[in-house]
């Protein structure tokens, strides 16, 4: 992934209308990231430090994990992102 502005992506996704994640939910989202991080480090293919940010900030904001991969799709301009989503593409946002 390319250079991240957190702070500009969270901008965005506090203008977007959803339904936030209880703490409880956070709390299970943030055990689930755990697991995946650590599988992903035991593949030798972990998360760089930008990546790493963005998915705490994603989890800092309550975002849903299903709008939370909407959200990863439409940063990188993925062809299966919704492109009524207000989120700018990484491509773009440089």
């Amino acid at each position: 992934m390319a250079a991240l502005d957190i702070e500009a992506i969270r901008s965005e996704i506090r203008t977007l209308e959803f339904e936030r994640g209880t703490p409880a939910d956070v709390a299970e989202w943030r055990e689930a990231d755990a697991e995946s991080r650590a599988n992903l480090a035991i593949e030798d293919m972990a998360l760089s430090a930008d990546d790493e940010a963005l998915f705490d900030m994603l989890r800092d904001e309550a975002v849903p994990p299903p709008l939370a991969t909407q959200i990863l799709l439409r940063l990188l301009g993925h062809p299966d992102a919704d492109p009524a989503l207000a989120i700018t593409p990484l491509e773009q946002a440089c």
